[in-house]
């Protein structure tokens, strides 16, 4: 389970409604896979942790391993 958690960077506070993606590469684990935040800010992803990447509206956020919770700010 990855959970991207989107936080405003002026406020501090979560933002709800983004659409988070998690891009990832490879041979055989190329794909998208996409949530809308939460009113929390949080997007929840039932896949096993590996590298890739974070977009939120489509514009990447973090690059890296990516497992538990990763917090972006927008």
């Amino acid at each position: 389970m990855i959970t991207v958690k989107v936080i405003s960077q002026s406020s501090g506070n979560p933002v709800e409604g983004k659409r988070v993606s998690l891009v990832f590469g490879g041979i055989f684990e190329a794909g998208v896979i996409s949530e809308n935040s939460d009113s929390n800010g949080e997007a929840h992803f039932d896949t096993k942790p590996r590298e890739g990447e974070v977009h939120v509206d489509g514009s990447k956020k973090h690059k890296g391993h990516l497992s538990g919770r990763v917090v972006v700010y927008i």
